[in-house]
C-alpha cells in the first residue's frame, strides 16, 4: 500500500522541479513582491553600510582601526577593504541586526560582491534576516558648480544594475549635494537623478533618489523650498508604473515633505542624518510623520573594534531600537 504513496510523493518533486527550471524567476518575482510589500509598508529603517573607498578611512578610524590614507597603494586598500568589510559583517550577524526593525540595508559594490556566511552579502540579508538588499551605484560627486555637486558620469551603469539583478538586490541609491539655493544647479540635480532613476527602474529594481541638502548651508531652508518644487514636478511627471524612494536630508520646517511622502509614485521618504549625531537626527526624526531614517554614521557612531560581543550587541541594539522608534512616528 505504501507504493502508490511513494510514487505520488515522487511525481510532485518531479512537478515542482519541473516548475522551477520552467520558470527561474519564479521565486525572485516572489521576492520581489514580498520585499516591496515591506518597504511600503513595514515599520522600520534602512541601515546604510554603503561607505565608498574615500570615506572608508574615517570610518574604520571611528571604529578603532588605523584605516589607509586616501593615497594609500593598491596592495594597502585591498586590506582597508577586507578590514571594513569585516566591519560590515559584524554588524550584519549581530543578533541585534534583523528584519523586524531594519527593513532594508544598503551596500557598497565591493560589499556586494562579497560573502557573509558563506553566502553572497544580499542573499544573506534576505534570506537570514529579512532585510532588503540596496545598492550604491553612483560613483561619487562632481566638482561644485552653481552651489551643487551633482553625480560623476555612470558608463557603466547598466552592467552594474545587471549584476546587482542577478545577486538578489531590490533597488539603488544614488547621492548629489546641494549646498546653496541656486535654481539652475538644484534643477541639474534632480533631473540628473530622475533621469538615472527611470534608467535604473527599467533594469528592473527601485531607485533610491537622494539629492541631499548640505545640513551646515546657511540657505538650508531657501534650498528646500526650491529642491521640493522640482521633486513634486518630477514625481508628477512618472508613470503609474514608476515608482521611486526619496532620501533627503531632516527638513528645517516639519513635516515639510508631507505632499512627496503622500504621492502615488513615491514608494517612501527616509532621512539620512547628514552628519547629525545619532541624537539630534533621532529628534529630528520623531518629528517627521511617515519619514523613516536610513542612518549611516549615525547608526555605528558608537561601536568599536575592542568591544566584547556582549558589549557590542548592546550598543548596536540601543542604536537600532532608538533609530526604530524614531522611525514611527
Amino acid at each position: 500500500m505504501r507504493k502508490p504513496i511513494r510514487i505520488g510523493i515522487t511525481l510532485t518533486l518531479l512537478w515542482r522541479c519541473f516548475i522551477v527550471l520552467a520558470n527561474p524567476t519564479s521565486d525572485t518575482n516572489t521576492d520581489f513582491e514580498t520585499q516591496w510589500n515591506k518597504i511600503r509598508t513595514a515599520n522600520g529603517f534602512l541601515a546604510a553600510l554603503d561607505q565608498s573607498g574615500g570615506s572608508t578611512p574615517k570610518v574604520l578610524k571611528l571604529y578603532g582601526l588605523p584605516g589607509l590614507p586616501e593615497d594609500a597603494c593598491v596592495e594597502g586598500e585591498a586590506s582597508m577593504f577586507e578590514q571594513v568589510h569585516a566591519m560590515r559583517t559584524r554588524i550584519m550577524t549581530a543578533k541585534a541586526f534583523r528584519g523586524d526593525r531594519i527593513l532594508g540595508a544598503i551596500l557598497f559594490e565591493d560589499t556586494m560582491d562579497r560573502t557573509v556566511q558563506g553566502m553572497p552579502t544580499a542573499q544573506y540579508l534576505w534570506q537570514v534576516k529579512q532585510i532588503v538588499p540596496f545598492l550604491k551605484c553612483d560613483k561619487g560627486l562632481a566638482d561644485v558648480e552653481n552651489g551643487v555637486q551633482i553625480m560623476k558620469p555612470m558608463p557603466d551603469l547598466d552592467a552594474l544594475l545587471k549584476k546587482a539583478k542577478e545577486k538578489g538586490i531590490f533597488g539603488t541609491k544614488m547621492r548629489s549635494v546641494i549646498q546653496t539655493n541656486n535654481v539652475e544647479g538644484i534643477r541639474n540635480v534632480v533631473n540628473q537623478q530622475f533621469e538615472i532613476g527611470k534608467q535604473i527602474i527599467r533594469a528592473g529594481l527601485v531607485p533610491i533618489i537622494e539629492p541631499e541638502v548640505d545640513i551646515h548651508s546657511p540657505e538650508k531652508a531657501e534650498c528646500e523650498i526650491i529642491l521640493k518644487t522640482f521633486l513634486l514636478e518630477k514625481l508628477n511627471s512618472l508613470a503609474d508604473d514608476e515608482k521611486v524612494i526619496l532620501k533627503l536630508s531632516l527638513p528645517s520646517v516639519e513635516n515639510y515633505y508631507q505632499e512627496c511622502i503622500e504621492h502615488p509614485n513615491c514608494l517612501r521618504v527616509v532621512a539620512l542624518s547628514g552628519g547629525y549625531s545619532r541624537e539630534e537626527a533621532n529628534e529630528l526624526l520623531s518629528k517627521q510623520n511617515g519619514m523613516i531614517g536610513s542612518f549611516s554614521r549615525a547608526l555605528a557612531q558608537d561601536l568599536r573594534h575592542s568591544m566584547s560581543e556582549e558589549e557590542y550587541e548592546k550598543e548596536l541594539d540601543t542604536a537600532i531600537q532608538s533609530i526604530f522608534e524614531a522611525s514611527k512616528t
